[in-house]
């Protein structure tokens, strides 16, 4: 039973060095450095493959290297999984890695061709593996719940703006402003500023003099405001992230600095403890 209790350990003991050598190995910068070249090589070979004259000339090296750095990726992602255990499932970017991984996995059937499409995702992997974008996608994340007011109000705005344009315009240009839907359609290409003038606005001018009345202050309210309030935000919430990184950063130095004290504290202890023994053992000898 000793020797069964020893083995155990042993095995735990090894076990665990494995894992902290896996986990230097991922996060070694080379190894970082080295996935993020693959995701873009990656990414350059399955815009080739939808090229006719690159895979007739080098399809079956193509399709090789990919399958070669899918290997590599179920690899990384199965390694990580290893490392960090059930934690894997609880960190957003790993489980975004695995369903992106996951996908090519999957075999592409005449029923489920647009898989062969969603091999591109992979290409996205780039966001979890580069900070900086991590960071951005971040900030965006964090502005939803501000942009869902946003997105209430332009709704709103549009519907309301529909309505009308579908009774003021609706009878002299049904192409347009037939119904709600048509309405809120060309409305939208109008909000874009694509072709608003020349291919909507003024025809509707021709027969409509006043019409500039209603689509000016469209403008004005979607693109030059409402708009610009989801940039408002979205700045303001990358702002906010950037601040409570540095706090953390922050506290996670005042936490070291403390670690440290304590570490030195304890060290003077026990120098004091050896000193104040020495001292005993050498008044007994006198």
């Amino acid at each position: 039973m000793t020797d069964d209790f020893i083995g155990d350990n042993a095995g735990g003991h090894s076990g665990g060095k494995l894992r902290e050598q896996l986990r230097l190995l991922l996060n070694h910068p080379r190894t970082e450095r080295a996935v993020t070249l693959l995701i873009v090589i990656n990414a350059v070979i399955l815009g080739l493959e939808t090229s006719p004259s690159a895979m007739a000339s080098f399809g079956p090296a193509l399709l090789m290297a990919d399958q070669i750095i899918l290997t590599v990726f179920v690899i990384e992602i199965l390694t990580r999984q290893v490392v960090s255990g059930w934690r894997f499932w609880r960190d957003p970017w790993s489980v975004f890695d695995f369903f992106v991984v996951a996908i090519a996995l999957v075999p592409a059937t005449e029923n489920l061709s647009v898989l062969r499409a969603l091999r591109i995702l992979r290409a996205l992997r780039l966001i979890s593996a580069i900070e900086s974008m991590r960071r951005v996608v971040g900030g965006l994340i964090r502005a939803i719940p501000g942009m869902g007011s946003i997105v209430a109000l332009l709704l709103l705005v549009f519907y309301v703006f529909s309505v009308m344009a579908t009774k003021l315009f609706g009878a002299n240009f049904p192409q347009w402003f037939g119904t709600i839907g048509e309405s809120a359609y060309s409305l939208f290409q109008i909000m874009t500023l694509e072709s608003w003038s020349m291919g909507i606005v003024r025809p509707v001018m021709e027969v409509h003099g006043w019409a500039w009345g209603f689509f000016v202050p469209f403008i004005l309210v979607t693109s030059f405001t409402v708009l610009n309030l989801f940039i408002g935000i979205i700045v303001d919430a990358m702002q906010s992230q950037h601040e409570d990184e540095l706090e953390d950063a922050k506290r996670s130095e005042q936490a070291q600095q403390h670690s440290d004290m304590a570490n030195v504290t304890a060290e003077l202890r026990a120098l004091r403890a050896e000193l104040s023994a020495l001292h005993d053992v050498v008044g007994e000898k006198h």
